[in-house]
């Protein structure tokens, strides 16, 4: 899929189906990332986004992995490319070297501080802010596919929620095509964000970032680090199935089921599966989306 069909898709009206990866560090979690690209394959996700790890760290993974996912998996890859530890000439040459490995579409955002720091600090010659990539990425690859972020529950380090949505507003002023939420449990969260999206003249599609919960400790703290909360219903079914996987896995099926379902049914562009590089829950829960009808492999 190229840049402009994803466009075209994202103005379709046409529900996307779309999977995030994360490079792996060893041979291992490699093969596991590759059995998962092949099992999800046959739903064609419009597109795969791949991580990257703070101030680059996983720099040469994420565009060896872009590249296996699209040249040998046929997926549309969307790399993530974060401002941290780079300069600006540094940020050309690597959205220039994804330009030229046929990747149509970068995800642009700031990026979290690397390990073992608690403040963002830019680059002497970097960027301070992820409208500011935006915009540098459109100064390199003009034709590209630009996505961002958005959160629901607002961005951990936000002021306040007018402050995040503002910062929203420029990163999709700038040239955001799209916007991809964090993860959230309580639909209710996703549908007041994009409410106060529309009232702010955010007209680009909110596509809803989903996670099946396999581990109980696990989603809390993601939930601890983007800001989301887990509704009580969900942990008193999460502490009633205690230490038994299966049983975990089964409710957390339920659950994104749920919000899949809703989401769908109230007009959301689609959805964007967290998958871990796992392909056990994302199968199951996109067997139950295409018997509901929702999808088509």
């Amino acid at each position: 899929m190229t840049a402009v069909s994803l466009k075209s898709r994202l103005e379709s009206g046409k529900a996307l189906f779309s999977i995030e990866f994360f490079p792996p560090k060893s041979d291992t979690s490699a093969e596991q990332l590759l059995r998962t690209a092949e099992a999800l394959k046959v739903y064609s996700p419009d597109f795969a986004s791949i991580t990257y790890g703070a101030g680059g760290s996983t720099r040469s993974r994420t565009l060896k992995y872009a590249r296996h996912l699209s040249e040998d998996y046929g997926y549309a890859v969307m790399p993530h490319l974060t401002c941290v530890g780079h300069s600006r000439e540094e940020l050309r040459g690597i959205i220039t070297e994804f330009r030229e490995a046929g990747l149509g579409q970068i995800m642009a955002l700031r990026g979290d501080p690397p390990k073992g720091e608690t403040d963002f600090k830019p680059h002497p010659d970097g960027l301070n802010h992820a409208n500011e990539l935006v915009g540098l990425i459109h100064e390199t690859f003009p034709e590209c596919t630009v996505g961002v972020a958005g959160y629901p529950e607002m961005h951990p380090e936000a002021s306040s929620p007018d402050i995040d949505l503002l910062n929203l507003k420029r990163k999709v002023d700038t040239g955001g095509h799209f916007v991809t939420t964090q993860l959230f449990f309580d639909n209710a969260k996703y549908f007041e964000f994009v409410n106060r999206t529309r009232q702010a003249k955010i007209e680009v599609p909110v596509l809803p970032g989903l996670m099946c919960v396999t581990s109980r400790e696990q989603a809390l703290r993601f939930c601890a680090m983007c800001g989301a909360s887990m509704p009580a219903e969900l942990d008193q079914q999460l502490l009633a199935a205690g230490g038994d996987a299966a049983a975990v896995e089964a409710v957390g099926i339920d659950w994104v089921y749920r919000q899949a379902r809703e989401l769908l049914e109230r007009g959301a562009p689609g959805i964007h599966l967290y998958i871990l590089n796992r392909e056990g829950a994302a199968v199951t829960l996109m067997e139950k989306l295409k018997a509901a009808g929702f999808y088509k492999s």
